[in-house]
């Protein structure tokens, strides 16, 4: 079962009607955040060794401090982006919103899309989530991804973008 705010998406139509901004699931928070965790503690490995120079306290003590207090910070960060993703798709086709201070909006036109993929790796799929890949056209982004999102709202989107494409190359 979906923990995303709404129980399906519903059917696929040709016009559909205009689509609010759907968050990532909650649960895949903490994947997001320690990846984010990981890359603040190798950080914080470089700034523990510099502080160990200057701090009176034990190398190794200054050096595990500092990384701890970077895990915290990268897991704190990790949660509060996470939470500032989220995707729609409409008739204008798919788009993706990352960001709080500095926001990304990025419109994929059905017109564009060339395919699509659902990835999953071990972690997501043990927490039922999935990555949509969606290739597209062009050359500026070959590809936008759309990560841990709920495995069976992937599956429809996915479908659902699909039948849009084929849609709109009937036209």
């Amino acid at each position: 079962m979906s923990d995303s705010p709404h129980p399906a998406l519903p059917p696929a139509s040709p016009a559909l009607p205009a689509a609010d901004w759907q968050p990532l699931p909650r649960r895949g928070a903490l994947l997001y955040a320690g990846g984010t965790s990981l890359a603040f503690a190798a950080a914080g490995s470089g700034l523990g060794v510099l502080a160990s120079q200057v701090l009176p306290l034990p190398p190794a003590a200054t050096l595990a401090i500092v990384v701890a207090a970077m895990l915290a910070l990268g897991l704190l960060f990790g949660v509060v982006r996470h939470r500032r993703i989220a995707w729609k798709l409409d008739e204008d086709g798919f788009a993706t919103r990352r960001g709080g201070l500095w926001r990304t909006e990025t419109l994929v036109p059905v017109s564009r899309v060339q395919h699509l993929d659902l990835e999953r790796g071990p972690l997501e799929r043990r927490l039922g989530l999935a990555t949509l890949v969606v290739h597209t056209a062009g050359t500026r982004m070959a590809a936008v991804k759309l990560p841990l999102l709920a495995a069976a709202d992937a599956e429809v989107l996915r479908d659902r973008l699909a039948r849009q494409t084929e849609t709109d190359d009937a036209l």
